[in-house]
């Protein structure tokens, strides 16, 4: 059991790493536009890959995030990954009523988490092994996922 503060940005890409290398069987994120969390690059899709190839639960990849338009713009390989594993990941945008939540979650199954503050700043809490604790947080992403919002796509619709 671990918990760490952190607080530059250098070591808030060093948690998202760590946890993404614990094996899992389920990942949710809610984030402003991912732009943080660098999700495109080769590293981490493979992380989340090897979770959607080796998972068949119908949950296994949540992403939720506030602001679409650059997981739209700079995020082909991710929306790739989520179109070819659609039926066990989702991705969606929040609805505006959410629009004024600052925080930013990385939860690993129910017992590990990443928790950023404020969107604007690196200030966040890594919890490894924390199930108590990471359950709180679990219900706030099950809340905001329940708001529903926009599925996002890979595949753009239309005749």
């Amino acid at each position: 059991m671990a918990r760490e503060l952190i607080t530059t940005w250098g070591d808030y890409q060093i948690a998202i790493d760590r946890l993404l290398a614990i094996p899992a069987s389920r990942i949710r994120l809610y984030d402003e536009d991912l732009q943080q969390l660098n999700c495109d690059s080769p590293a981490r899709l493979e992380a989340l890959q090897r979770l959607l190839q080796t998972v068949r639960r119908p949950d296994a990849l949540q992403i939720a995030v506030r602001n679409a338009a650059p997981l739209r713009a700079r995020h082909p390989r991710l929306l790739r990954l989520l179109a070819a594993y659609s039926h066990i990941a989702a991705a969606r945008e929040t609805p505006s009523q959410l629009a004024h939540l600052r925080d930013n979650l990385l939860l690993i199954d129910d017992r590990h988490a990443l928790v950023r503050f404020d969107r604007d700043q690196p200030r966040a809490k890594l919890l490894i092994d924390e199930p108590d604790e990471v359950g709180g947080y679990l219900h706030r992403f099950d809340e905001i996922w329940a708001e529903g919002g926009e599925e996002i796509s890979a595949t753009t619709l239309g005749l």
